[in-house]
């Protein structure tokens, strides 16, 4: 007996309960391809995988296509038995909402699936791409050949905010800076400063939401202080604003002196960014074997405070939306120093622009810089008419316009609209919460009501065209 036969839409739901019976961790996609294949081929569909296991089904002359992604994030409680290279996840129903007992649900994205099997039944003339390895890589979408797809208007279905639309998102990449050290040895006593307690964050979404950086918070206190630098550490991710950092210097002052400073620029950065409450500096004494000069240590210091963080623009079509965007992620010093900038923005040539002021930078201090591979932005286009046509359906059935948002993240959307050359693009999907966590749940009325709206949607765009 199926645990959520008894819910609408039945042939949404059907799909959904058999995918959470096949594991599908990121880069463990083999099972759901095979499933989804075989029920595309059931309903006459033609279907191609590629070489890194993407999987196509067409039906007709498509001029839509349905996209989604296989795989999902695999997290439990503690306390939870589970192997999710064997287990399948265990869903229920509370209330209007369905969960999993103690891990992921994986409603992101296997409500898109079960969504894009259940229209295969429809006999319709749609196209489908299911991708591999979204959650760990967006390595489907880059792998991607053009051809693979044929259809005009791409939907995604893998956005978590029912009665939004999404017609945008941030492209990005990473710069390495680094830069040989020469110590010398110097044992003695030392002062370790420790920055702490900042909210910290993700590096696209939450850039714009005033959080200090303690990598900058650090590097200004020991530019007053000038001392020599023995060691220096912050950040942890590439796409995490820091929140703690630390560094061991010998400085002329007495430790008195330095805890004054330091409670000054406490004072000074609880002014500038209100909304860290939480902001600690400690000042502690500690032994050292080994120190950089002092124009080596302030040439650090130097580059750390040129080197940009945060919002660089604001978009000029989306209100609200953050265009472009640095975060100083991550600095340490061994054998030599290393600084990692991630950068955001959702037009090419502004992030180009922007590693290209990171790398001029890097230069300037005689550092050198490695570029990690871009991934391409979403621009948004506020006059797509597959966006007029997704709105305009949603007000139809809802009586309401839905809002139209970007996000200032990597979606494939962005990947896979540059590899394809397909310029009409949104993103839709019902009600999912706290994705990536044990707590995902996806809204049972929301799913209806997506159902509808995406029925409505073909419709609309098989007789406008």
């Amino acid at each position: 007996m199926l645990m959520l036969e008894n819910i609408e839409p039945k042939e949404v739901w059907k799909y959904f309960e058999e995918i959470c019976k096949i594991p599908r961790c990121s880069k463990n996609e083999e099972r759901i391809a095979n499933y989804i294949m075989e029920v595309a081929r059931n309903y006459g569909y033609e279907v191609s995988r590629d070489r890194v296991g993407n999987v196509v089904a067409r039906k007709g002359e498509a001029k839509i296509t349905f996209q989604c992604h296989m795989d999902m994030v695999c997290e439990k409680n503690k306390d939870v038995v589970h192997d999710f290279l064997k287990d399948g996840i265990k869903p229920y129903i509370d209330g209007d909402y369905v969960r999993a007992r103690g891990t992921t649900l994986g409603a992101d994205n296997g409500i898109g699936i079960a969504i894009s099997l259940a229209l295969m039944e429809k006999n319709l003339p749609i196209e489908f791409l299911f991708t591999v390895d979204e959650e760990s890589g967006l390595t489907g979408a880059f792998a991607l050949e053009k051809g693979f797809i044929k259809g005009k208007y791409l939907i995604n279905l893998d956005s978590e905010d029912f009665g939004v639309i999404y017609i945008g998102c941030a492209g990005g990449g990473n710069s390495t800076i680094s830069m040989k050290v020469r110590y010398l040895n110097k044992r003695g006593e030392g002062v370790r400063i420790v920055v702490k307690g900042l909210k910290g964050g993700h590096s696209g979404i939450e850039i714009d939401k005033g959080r200090a950086n303690s990598i900058k918070l650090l590097a200004r206190i020991l530019y007053e202080l000038d001392g020599r630098i023995g060691k220096i550490e912050g950040g942890d991710k590439h796409n995490a604003i820091p929140r703690e950092a630390f560094a061991e210097i010998i400085t002329e002052k007495s430790i008195e002196e330095i805890k004054k400073k330091a409670e000054e620029m406490k004072n000074i950065f609880t002014g500038e960014y209100p909304q860290e409450k939480s902001i600690e500096i400690v000042v502690e004494k500690c032994e050292m074997s080994r120190v950089l000069d002092k124009r080596a240590s302030r040439k650090i210091l130097n580059l750390l405070l040129a080197l940009p963080h945060g919002i660089i623009s604001m978009s000029q079509d989306v209100k609200g939306l953050v265009e472009t965007s640095t975060n100083l992620a991550t600095v340490r010093m061994e054998e030599e120093l290393k600084i990692v900038i991630s950068s955001r923005s959702s037009i090419d040539s502004a992030l180009d622009g922007v590693m290209q002021s990171i790398r001029c930078i890097a230069q300037l201090a005689g550092a050198k810089v490695e570029e990690g591979s871009k991934y391409p932005g979403w621009k948004p286009n506020l006059e797509s008419k597959l966006l007029k046509m997704a709105s305009e359906a949603f007000y139809e059935l809802y009586g309401k316009e839905p809002e139209k948002k970007a996000i200032h993240a990597g979606l494939e959307t962005g990947i896979i609209g540059k590899i394809t050359g397909i310029n009409e693009i949104i993103s839709i999907g019902p009600q999912i919460e706290h994705p990536h966590s044990p707590d995902e749940f996806v809204q049972i009325s929301s799913v209806e009501k997506f159902w509808k709206y995406v029925l409505h949607l073909i419709e609309k765009i098989h007789k406008i065209g």
